[in-house]
């Protein structure tokens, strides 16, 4: 039996239909990889599939007790939230039904509710156990994660390192996981596919990262023009077989046109021809029409342009002896590199190795702490920045794009910036709307219409992928493998390295910064590794330690207390006596039998306000102990 099987579902926002009586099912053990353009309900489907969303029509049928877990796009809004805490929440459905056995197997209950009894134990069993704090600690313990760490402390790499571990925890059968990949680097991304592909249950997963998804998939399922179509097989063979079915397709529509068309001619006829007319062929006729009403046509291909200028010096970037890092961790030292023209150079590492400041460096936008930086003659520079500083939320599209122009320079030729921005998959009403209100991917869109609108012969694209789906990828890289001009990427999609650069700059484990022929396929077979950061956890023991010593340099100082300390001192006892009794009544909440049969919505309050107090306990007891040996030293 499927885990889940959505039969004719159809779902629109709006007048715009998003799916329309599709069918999907989901079996156990199986990577199924949903694709397709950006805005054509991956992410909807998701949520119709984990139940938080509903669809206009058309019905879901789930296996009993089945148990859904959903890595969201998201990073968690709710930064002051401890590690451990966050991934305990992904238990509180697990704990509700160890509630429900205990009150079910109490006295005079459990002969009553023999067979939900029995559910509920196999249940428990197979998902976590009865110690569900056990299964946290243990998840955290094998993602490496900081348990007392707050999620604001971390990156957002291992902000989502915590929320898989918060999906993870509860052991679904059915693991979704919506771009997971998004704000990781790639020594993260092959750990998060060594995760995915060892996992027991069913994973369901949305990707732009085309060689996790070659890696992971077993099949995929595509939604093309409100249709969900199955592909079983991985990612190369989906490839073959749709671009197969779409010159089928293709040669169908074709064929049926010129028979409609000989249909009309026919019906148009003279008198004569329209008394002695076939009214079966009539009807055929009007049945064809329908047919050809109702055929969605497939959305067409994007077309980059990009506005170069002049070529540049033969010399585009010297930079010598270069020596760089901040707060007493080095990024570059003696880094030396020349560019020529016409270079193409893919920029690899992990977060935090300093690949951003680097290229600031060489942009001469950042002074180094030592050695020079030597620009080229004639450099038109074209920046695509991941933060996306350039685009104005409260402007449109085309008002960004054409910097409020309707008419934009391209050849030397006047065009209109609607127009312009259709070959970005931008219709005319999309180009009016305010950039606040797209999705990530189409803001990354408009800003590389913006960019490529800009004279440039030295292309610098900091992390261009982000967010764009496939079909928008491989047309970036064909038109980025036609640019005359010198390029400079950063990039953790792998195959977009393989595919546009020539060569590649790594920060590799023995921090060098160590130049390659080739791209990250050819720098990986040499069996190198990149270089790793300080772990959060590794980071939570040192501000640990520095917090010690900053307690025992105040205990150590002698001295009596100045009259600002002493009042504090003096004020300590009523507010550590206030929080204990919060505390007290928070946790008699928590333990009620009952208390974890509510709504999440009412009972998380009380754990986030539980752990709130707790921490502030502690801070009041370390800070009346520290005043107290002071005062007393």
């Amino acid at each position: 039996m499927s885990l889940i099987r959505c039969d004719q579902i159809s779902i629109e926002f709006g007048d715009n239909p998003i799916l329309v009586e599709a069918d999907i099912a989901i079996e156990a053990d199986e990577r199924v990889c949903l694709v397709g353009r950006n805005g054509t309900g991956k992410s909807t489907l998701l949520k119709i599939i984990e139940g938080s969303l509903q669809p206009d029509q058309g019905e879901i049928h789930r296996a009993d007790h089945l148990r859904v877990s959903k890595l969201a796009q998201e990073l968690p809004t709710d930064l002051h939230v401890r590690v451990q805490d966050y991934v305990q929440q992904g238990l509180a459905d697990h704990i509700a039904l160890i509630t429900r056995y205990q009150q079910l197997t109490a006295a005079g209950h459990s002969a009553l509710h023999l067979g939900e009894i029995e559910s509920l134990q196999a249940h428990i069993d197979a998902h976590g156990g009865w110690q569900p704090e056990v299964r946290a600690q243990t998840i955290m313990s094998q993602l490496e994660l900081p348990a007392e760490a707050e999620l604001g402390d971390l990156s957002g790499g291992w902000q989502r390192r915590v929320a898989l571990a918060r999906a993870l925890v509860s052991k679904p059968d059915l693991l979704l996981l919506d771009e997971p990949t998004n704000h990781l680097d790639i020594s993260t991304i092959e750990w998060l596919e060594s995760v995915v592909r060892s996992y027991a249950g069913a994973v369901v997963f949305i990707s732009h990262d085309r060689q996790f998804v070659s890696r992971l998939a077993t099949r995929i399922v595509e939604i093309d023009r409100g249709k969900l179509l199955s592909w079983p097989g991985d990612y190369k063979t989906f490839i073959k077989r749709r671009d197969e079915a779409l010159d089928a397709e293709k040669e169908a529509n074709a064929l049926f046109d010129k028979r409609l068309e000989e249909e009309e001619a026919w019906i148009r006829q003279g008198i004569k021809a329209r008394r002695t007319r076939n009214e079966g062929r009539v009807r055929a006729l009007e049945a064809m029409r329908d047919e050809a009403a109702k055929r969605i046509k497939r959305q067409g291909k994007a077309r980059i342009h990009i506005e170069t200028a002049d070529a540049s010096g033969r010399k585009v970037v010297e930079a010598r002896s270069i020596t760089h890092g901040y707060q007493g961790r080095t990024l570059l030292k003696d880094f030396r590199i020349k560019i020529m023209r016409g270079d193409r150079i893919g920029l690899i590492g992990n977060n935090g190795v300093g690949k951003s400041t680097l290229l600031k460096i060489l942009l001469g936008q950042l002074e180094p702490q030592q050695g020079s930086v030597k620009l080229g003659t004639h450099l038109q520079i074209g920046y695509f920045d991941q933060i996306r500083r350039e685009l104005d939320g409260e402007r449109t599209v085309a008002e960004n794009v054409g910097n409020g122009k309707e008419y934009i320079k391209l050849d030397g030729k006047d065009r209109h910036i609607v127009g312009y921005l259709r070959n970005f998959l931008f219709t005319a009403q999309r180009a009016m709307s305010k950039v606040k209100y797209l999705s990530g991917g189409e803001c990354s869109r408009v800003l590389l219409a913006k960019l490529f609108t800009q004279p440039n012969n030295l292309l610098v694209l900091d992390e261009p992928t982000n967010d764009l789906d496939i079909e928008m990828l491989e047309v970036l890289e064909e038109r980025l493998s036609q640019y005359e001009g010198t390029l400079i990427i950063v990039s953790h999609d792998r195959e977009f390295m393989d595919n546009v650069v020539t060569s590649v700059l790594v920060f590799e484990e023995d921090g060098n910064l160590v130049q390659h022929a080739g791209g990250f396929s050819d720098w990986q077979k040499r069996g190198r590794q990149l270089l790793e950061v300080e772990t959060p956890d590794q980071l939570a023991r040192k501000a640990l330690q520095e917090e010690k010593q900053n307690v025992q340099a105040v205990t150590k100082k002698p001295g009596k207390l100045s009259y600002k300390l002493q009042f504090e001192l003096e004020q300590l006892p009523a507010k550590i006596a206030a929080l204990e009794n919060e505390r007290e009544a928070l946790t008699r909440q928590a333990n009620d039998p009952a208390f974890y049969n509510r709504p999440f919505a009412e009972t998380q309050p009380v754990l986030e306000g539980l752990n709130r107090v707790q921490k502030e306990l502690e801070i009041a007891e370390e800070r009346w102990l520290a005043l107290e040996e002071s005062r007393t030293a």
